[in-house]
């Protein structure tokens, strides 16, 4: 059973459900960010070539589906919570870069190296932490109101 205010759709543990799906969802967002940059040189990796920069794919999910809880919110919006729902491979080809005394180097002197710009990807981490602070004071503001609640019973 959760604690429900007066015009909400979801509950006390429902907010923290949907805040911990965004929390984590951005934490492996911010791991993936962080292998691309990691890998920006890398001319060589096992599947061979250089390495693809990889991007996440979030997806909304309804966070309680159960029969009665869809026929009762079928007029009513629902919450929904975060989902990853894979991690892509950028298609961009690679940056050719001349520099023939690369052990990578082709015959005209040229490595692929991998289409990751570092600036970009430093942007990128910014916004997923700024997503993970919001959200952090998002669940911040439920335990305050969770614990206000529980000192007016007192």
């Amino acid at each position: 059973m959760s604690i429900k205010s007066v015009g909400d759709s979801g509950g006390f543990l429902e907010g923290l459900e949907i805040s911990s799906s965004a929390l984590t969802a951005e934490r492996i967002r911010m791991n993936v960010i962080s292998s691309n940059i990691a890998n920006a040189n890398t001319t060589r990796t096992e599947e061979g070539g250089p390495y693809k920069r990889k991007d996440v794919v979030f997806s909304a999910h309804d966070t309680n589906v159960s029969f009665d809880n869809l026929m009762r919110d079928a007029f009513d919006p629902k919450l929904k919570s975060v989902k990853v729902d894979g991690i892509i491979q950028d298609k961009k080809p690679p940056k050719m870069v001349y520099n023939p005394g690369h052990p990578d180097a082709n015959a005209q002197g040229y490595v692929a190296m991998p289409n990751i710009s570092v600036m970009e990807e430093m942007v990128n981490m910014i916004t997923a932490n700024r997503q993970f602070e919001s959200v952090t004071s998002g669940v911040q503001a439920i335990k305050t109101m969770a614990n206000t609640a529980i000192s007016i019973g007192k």
